[in-house]
């Protein structure tokens, strides 16, 4: 199987990311796996799509996802214009938000090829459709509302101070952006002083004004689904829990949380079983949900991290389950031709 992943910039992936696992145990699993990043991407004159890729001689193994990024990008790592259309199998995973700011024309590149690509069958996950409706954070608020936080989306700060003096106590984030960046919690003795919060979240665009869900105050958990339905091997689920640390409100790992193990409930899974239908109608292979409670406060569809947590605590390398998924992808599409779509193939 030829696979190919695009990332934000191949130079800046690290040995941690799970984009850096996956195209690792593609390697190991004998798959030629190439990394590319958006702007290394072209649409020729003969209307293909090629990339400016790289990759790792096939013959050689790893023993960790370090050493293979180290040689991939490294002098030992080849680099090579490669034909996007040749591939099996094609991941989207960079994520948008982080070039909103610098690199605005960089958000939509790898779903507007992606789309391309798939002219000539090659199978492109998450489905490039799909992830153009969750462009931002706006593509929450068409999943059931019984799963979500109450919520109020604005640039008006007099609408915003409504709702917070209303909820008495909330979370203003941007509607672009992640990782827990410019993520306030609103108590009632903040709301004379909501102004300089109101400022800095909407300098880059609409505020998301939601209700505060006490069960935060435990951290989240981040629970993978893959095909629609919870990621589970040998009775394990890829999951794990981020604690916050000290006073920070945000549970993000790079924002101060810590991991923990996770216990993943019945009620977890009934979450996850009602938005089901609508992440198999997106074309959505591989997402994360953020689960606080009874609620779920995201879904990641852009590049889902964690896979690496969820095996330190489950002793499961899930990043071979998801390869293993994507290898019958690959042999459906030979075996039946272009008789499926690609939503068809994202949810097989």
């Amino acid at each position: 199987m030829k696979i190919g992943f695009i990332v934000n910039d191949v130079m800046t992936e690290q040995p941690t990311f799970t984009t850096t696992r996956l195209a690792h145990e593609a390697h190991q699993q004998g798959h030629d796996a190439y990394l590319m990043g958006v702007g290394d991407l072209a649409y020729d004159p003969d209307e293909f799509i090629r990339a400016r890729a790289r990759h790792v001689p096939l013959e050689k193994r790893y023993k960790t996802s370090g050493s293979y990024l180290a040689d991939l990008i490294g002098k030992k790592g080849i680099s090579q214009r490669i034909t996007v259309d040749d591939l099996d199998v094609l991941m989207l995973r960079n994520v948008p938000s982080d070039d909103y700011i610098k690199r605005p024309w960089a958000t939509t590149v790898a779903t507007e090829f992606g789309r391309v690509a798939m002219r000539h069958g090659v199978i492109v996950v998450n489905d490039p459709t799909g992830l153009a409706k969750a462009s931002s954070k706006m593509y929450f608020q068409l999943f059931p509302e019984e799963v979500r936080p109450r919520t109020l989306i604005t640039r008006d700060r007099d609408e915003v101070k409504a709702f917070a003096k209303e909820e008495g106590r909330c979370v203003l984030k941007p509607l672009q952006g992640s990782g827990g960046a410019s993520v306030f919690q609103v108590r009632e003795s903040d709301i004379p002083n909501l102004n300089q919060m109101i400022d800095a979240v909407s300098r880059d665009g609409f505020i998301i004004c939601q209700e505060y869900l006490t069960a935060a105050e435990d951290g989240d958990m981040r629970l993978f689904v893959m095909n629609g339905r919870p990621l589970q091997v040998k009775g394990k689920f890829a999951a794990f829990r981020r604690v916050r640390s000290g006073g920070d409100m945000r549970s993000n790992i790079h924002a101060g949380g810590k991991l923990a193990a996770a216990e993943v409930t019945e009620k977890d899974l009934q979450i996850a079983e009602i938005i089901r239908p609508k992440l198999v109608q997106d074309g959505m292979f591989l997402v994360g949900l953020d689960i606080v409670g009874d609620k779920l406060m995201e879904i990641n569809v852009f590049s889902p991290g964690g896979l690496g947590s969820a095996q330190k605590f489950t002793k499961i390398n899930f990043n071979k389950y998801v390869i293993h998924a994507l290898e019958r992808k690959a042999h459906y599409m030979q075996y039946y031709g272009r008789n499926f779509d690609n939503v068809d193939m994202c949810t097989l």
